[in-house]
């Protein structure tokens, strides 16, 4: 059974990077995450997985199973290098909604890109997810003419659903996942072969990453669409 490395980040880090980025929690000691309404979850199951276990059953401790390059050059990802796809539904549950109607009443209007004529996305409140993306919105009215092609139709923000061929649900269900335009962009399902091409230009996916999104573009799985708020996997979240 092979075994994945976790990210270079003592476990120390690993609950500072939870409690500096999501208000919700309190502390994490004893292998337990503590919230300030005073409930708690497991860190660390203490269970040895792979891959694929990982993914389908991941602990707290699995979303830094692997470290997120947040500002690297962007090339094909190495096999099943996928940092930001291990959620622990548990914790996105506690953190976003616990139900779709908690979910739904936690949206909010961002007003995406106003400068250049956007439109308004839904997107959940806590714990800064959408204070974060109106701050990305932000940056990309900045940008020069040419990098709006990619960023002005958005494909889906909120959409209460299972990830495609799982009974987990997709960041979508909790507000903090949006995508972009689907016809720059490919999905690894979508293929009938593994074909890495991307189309995103680096100076937007810099934007999301300063404020706290994972790319799917750097994931072996692609989905190059595809940003999803994750300010764990970040040393430093703007």
């Amino acid at each position: 059974m092979a075994r994945y490395q976790k990210a270079p980040l003592a476990d120390g880090k690993r609950g500072t990077a939870l409690l500096q980025n999501y208000p919700s929690v309190k502390c994490v000691k004893d292998n337990t995450v503590h919230f300030v309404d005073g409930t708690s979850l497991p860190y660390d199951d203490g269970l040895a997985k792979d891959f694929d276990h990982a993914l389908q059953q991941p602990d707290m401790e699995d979303h830094f199973r692997q470290a997120y390059p947040a500002f690297a050059p962007i090339e094909p990802p190495a096999l099943n290098f996928d940092p930001g796809r291990f959620r622990n539904d548990a914790l996105l549950k506690k953190l976003y909604g616990g139900s779709q109607e908690e979910i739904e009443a936690n949206l909010v209007e961002v007003n995406w890109l106003p400068v250049n004529e956007g439109k308004k996305l839904l997107f959940n409140k806590r714990e800064n997810a959408a204070a974060q993306l109106q701050k990305v919105s932000d940056e990309l009215d900045k940008l020069p003419s040419q990098y709006l092609k990619y960023v002005k139709n958005i494909d889906g923000t909120y959409q209460y659903r299972p990830i495609q061929g799982t009974s987990r649900l997709s960041p979508h269900s909790y507000g903090i996942a949006i995508d972009l335009d689907n016809q720059y962009s490919i999905y690894w399902l979508w293929d009938k072969e593994y074909r890495y091409v991307n189309q995103i230009p680096r100076a937007v996916v810099e934007i999301f990453e300063r404020h706290g999104f994972v790319w799917g573009g750097r994931w072996y799985h692609y989905d190059t669409m595809h940003f999803e708020y994750r300010p764990e996997m970040f040393e430093r979240v703007l």
